[in-house]
């Protein structure tokens, strides 16, 4: 496991929608908390155009926790909005992709949430291209 590949799974479990989550991790193994769900706010960071200076656009709800399964693997996770169960189960999914069991978890829960993410962005882009304006100029037939 290398940092890339835990700030991949973190960021495809913080992406995830809640429900889709719970249907695929199942039952919660035992755990306990080492930080309780808790609720607060970030700034986000915007630039203009994307390429200038930065500025504080705006607070956002963000939801941490930190658990730790019986086995003493800890896992994290920070989730947009307010949703205690939602942190808490990517924490657990963080913390069984650290573990004997990672390509397991990978394969069930991880893979087919790539997947919802890929068919998302992919409609996304459809509706992008949809909008798409395709500018040319003719030439006039004055000398």
């Amino acid at each position: 496991m290398t940092n890339k590949d835990r700030r991949e799974w973190m960021g495809l479990l913080a992406r995830s929608a809640p429900d889709s989550l719970a249907a695929l991790i199942g039952p919660l193994p035992q755990h306990s908390f080492a930080r309780a769900p808790e609720i607060g706010a970030v700034m986000v960071r915007g630039r203009a155009g994307g390429t200038g200076a930065p500025f504080n656009l705006g607070e956002m709800s963000v939801t941490r926790c930190t658990i730790q399964l019986a086995d003493g693997t800890v896992g994290h996770a920070w989730v947009q909005g307010r949703d205690k169960a939602h942190a808490t189960r990517a924490a657990i999914v963080d913390a069984l992709m650290q573990g004997a069991t990672a390509d397991e978890v990978r394969g069930r829960v991880l893979v087919p949430l790539a997947e919802v993410a890929a068919r998302r962005a992919a409609t996304r882009r459809a509706k992008a291209a949809a909008t798409k304006v395709e500018f040319f100029t003719m030439v006039r037939g004055e000398d």
